[in-house]
């Protein structure tokens, strides 16, 4: 085999030599670990399942009901016009965003639900597999 010429040689402390070794990258690391998190972790309260929705839909209930506060002040109150039509946006735009945010927490639960469901009968068909399969 020829020998390569000196200017081609890599040297072991070159940044091109790092790339030639192997290293431990992110997706390496979570092979080993991905197996065992799936099936080995404790049940979750529900709390912990519905925090979420929770959050975003009292958030949402709230920006609903000051939109709904903010329209009606601007409304009934008499103020100058330039407060008024102030008032007269920034209502309607809490109120659109709070009734999303309501609606997006509403729908995230059933959601959740099914969820837990599926993985449920996923957790019930891995053990009926690993029954027949060690027999």
């Amino acid at each position: 085999m020829e020998a390569l010429p000196k200017a081609l040689e890599v040297d072991e402390t070159s940044p091109e030599s790092r790339d030639l070794l192997p290293s431990q990258t992110a997706s390496s690391l979570c092979i080993s670990s991905r197996s065992e998190s799936v099936w080995t972790t404790p049940p979750r309260s529900n709390w912990e399942i519905y925090r979420k929705p929770i959050v975003i839909m009292s958030v949402g209930g709230a920006l609903l009901l000051l939109g709904v506060a903010i329209t009606c002040v601007a409304y009934i109150m008499k103020m100058d016009i330039s407060r008024f039509t102030a008032l007269k946006m920034i209502g309607p735009a809490f109120l659109s965003l709070g009734l999303m945010m309501l609606v997006c927490g509403l729908v995230w639960v059933p959601i959740i639900k099914k969820k837990q469901k599926q993985r449920q009968k996923s957790m019930f068909f891995q053990s009926l597999k690993s029954f027949f399969l060690n027999r």
